[in-house]
């Protein structure tokens, strides 16, 4: 990204946006919060953003007591999750699955807007094999708990899961989960097909991109215009991997005998940033694949396979979080730094040029817009209106 160009700060983008009433579409889109950082804003600052953004869903990857007080009387529904480590208690005794909820849902609810809660995540490829077995009985004490309570109608169980459950996934037709993993996810779906819950999956075509670059179209992963992909059996076209990524859960999950269970993107995103060895991380490519994702959420629409069925998507994530362990790809998944700026431009903002001094505004101060700039956000917002437009053209003609 040309260092020349304006940064702009959180609000900045928000205001134009929700001048035009874009924001307020995108009903099927939320940001998964993560917390493993040292400088990142109180809870009622991320509260502040998620509400200007107009972002209704948000993840977070505990019960962190201090964001379910902030996010209380709030319009943000929260999916909250047990950590791995707590599975094998609360499988094992159904009274500690009473003393989880009555500790970290009721206290809260329905005050905080729970709507989900998350049991582990990717249980079934962590390294530690054993909770394998112990994620469907957490489950389903968790749920009894939630019964007691009269919690079960307002809030969901489930569980993500990692591509890496696939034992093939491309063509999407040809999607079935790995034989060891049958026995677990056969008892898995059946208790999503009986409460009615979702089937959760973290798809990232950044990996699939990063491990074959020289077989994989970059526009494809990216959302970009591109040559696509025909399942030969279906005859259905892809122009994008991550709606085929999907589609091979549909079909995977159609083969263990479930077919009403609806799939929707607990995690998606693409790092701005990566080590000499990960291929595709740059600001650029985040920029696009997140631009281009949030442009098919506005229209709610659906996959190849249902595309009557609008496709629930979590981006990855609200902030860099500098203190998570791996890659330097990790700690760069943010749409926002934590001092309040953007991490790179998602908006579809111009390269219009101005001061290079990076802004240090935070969302606190976005009210504080002159006139001069809400101009320009109406001419930014017009062009912006004009590309979405001619976009949906486009796509109409496409199919």
């Amino acid at each position: 990204m040309n260092t020349s160009l304006r940064r702009i700060t959180i609000l900045q983008f928000l205001l134009f946006l929700s001048g035009f009433g874009f924001l307020r579409e995108v009903e099927s889109l939320g940001i998964n919060y993560g917390q493993i950082g040292n400088n990142l804003p109180a809870p009622e600052k991320a509260l502040q953003l998620l509400e200007a953004l107009r972002i209704t869903k948000t993840r977070i990857y505990d019960t962190n007591p201090e964001i379910l007080t902030a996010f209380a009387n709030s319009n943000v529904e929260l999916i909250v999750t047990v950590e791995n480590e707590m599975l094998a208690s609360l499988a094992g005794d159904p009274q500690q699955a009473n003393q989880w909820v009555s500790a970290n849902i009721k206290p809260y609810f329905p005050a905080a807007k729970i709507a989900g809660i998350s049991v582990g995540n990717e249980i079934i490829t962590d390294d530690d094999t054993s909770l394998m077995g112990y994620l469907v009985p957490a489950m389903v004490n968790i749920h009894a708990a939630l019964v007691k309570q009269g919690f079960d109608r307002y809030i969901q169980i489930s569980s993500p899961h990692s591509l890496a459950v696939l034992g093939n996934s491309f063509p999407p037709s040809s999607g079935y989960f790995k034989p060891e993993i049958a026995g677990v996810m056969k008892q898995f779906l059946q208790f999503l097909a009986a409460t009615g819950s979702p089937f959760w999956i973290n798809a990232y075509p950044y990996f699939a991109y990063k491990d074959s670059p020289a077989k994989i179209s970059l526009d494809y992963v990216l959302f970009n215009p591109n040559a696509g992909m025909v399942d030969p059996y279906t005859r259905l076209r892809y122009d994008n991997m991550l709606y085929a990524q999907v589609d091979a859960v549909v079909f995977a999950i159609s083969r263990m005998g479930f077919t009403g269970v609806e799939v929707r993107v607990s995690e998606t995103g693409w790092p701005s940033k990566g080590d000499a060895d990960e291929v595709g991380a740059s600001l650029q490519n985040a920029a696009i694949y997140n631009r281009n994702l949030m442009r098919r959420q506005l229209l709610n629409e659906g996959t190849p396979l249902r595309p009557n069925v609008r496709l629930e998507i979590y981006v990855f994530a609200l902030f860099n979080e500098d203190m998570k362990p791996g890659p330097t790809s990790e700690r760069n998944y943010g749409l926002f730094q934590p001092d309040g700026t953007m991490a790179y431009n998602v908006g579809l903002l111009s390269s219009t040029s101005a001061s290079s001094s990076p802004s240090s505004a935070s969302v606190s101060l976005a009210s504080s817009a002159t006139k001069v700039e809400h101009m320009e956000y109406q001419s930014l917002g017009f062009w912006m209106l004009v590309h979405l437009l001619a976009w949906q053209a486009m796509i109409r003609r496409q199919h």
